[in-house]
């Protein structure tokens, strides 16, 4: 029988797709306040992997990544997500997004993404959402699974992640349960 142990804190990312770049500066403040400073961030990137966001949010859209400094329980990340998908709303106008906010966390072994869509590979974590496992580092580099996002395929994303992981395994190294 294994042992059952509690999981070590994960790190928590996010990723942003936004309308108007110019909107940024106030949605780091509040994702800042509500979950702890921005450590590393990726530069803007034209999302045109998809036209799924074009009806609501429009065209042109831009997209980052993001990681946050303070590490957190990995069975956190459901309310995080509804707590982002409440700074979505806060952000609206007139019922259209203008942000969009994906959050997620990097540990040693992979990269899982919490979002409200049921499919046959995720699991439910609670309070409406689904953990996804995106991303699984596997031969020294995040690999893609058959499901992964396209933009989450391109090499400067897995960078950007590869480089998530190396701070987060520093954060670790430091780590003491309490």
């Amino acid at each position: 029988m294994g042992k059952i142990q509690p999981h070590l804190p994960v790190k928590l990312i996010a990723a942003i797709t936004i309308n108007d770049v110019n909107l940024w500066p106030t949605v780091r403040e509040r994702l800042e306040t509500e979950f702890s400073p921005i450590d590393s961030f990726l530069d803007w990137y034209d999302f045109t992997h998809t036209t799924y966001y074009e009806s609501e949010m429009g065209a042109n859209l831009k997209k980052r990544m993001v990681s946050f400094q303070d590490l957190i329980a990995p069975e956190a990340l459901p309310e995080i997500k509804v707590r982002t998908n409440q700074l979505e709303e806060a952000f609206a106008v007139e019922g259209r997004r203008r942000v969009n906010i994906d959050p997620g966390y990097v540990c040693s072994a992979k990269l899982v993404l919490a979002t409200t869509k049921d499919y046959g590979h995720r699991l439910y974590l609670g309070q409406g959402i689904f953990g996804d496992v995106h991303l699984r580092y596997q031969r020294k580099t995040f690999q893609p699974q058959e499901w992964t996002y396209p933009d989450y395929r391109e090499p400067q994303v897995i960078y950007f992640f590869e480089e998530v992981r190396k701070l987060y395994l520093a954060q670790l190294a430091e780590y003491r349960p309490q």
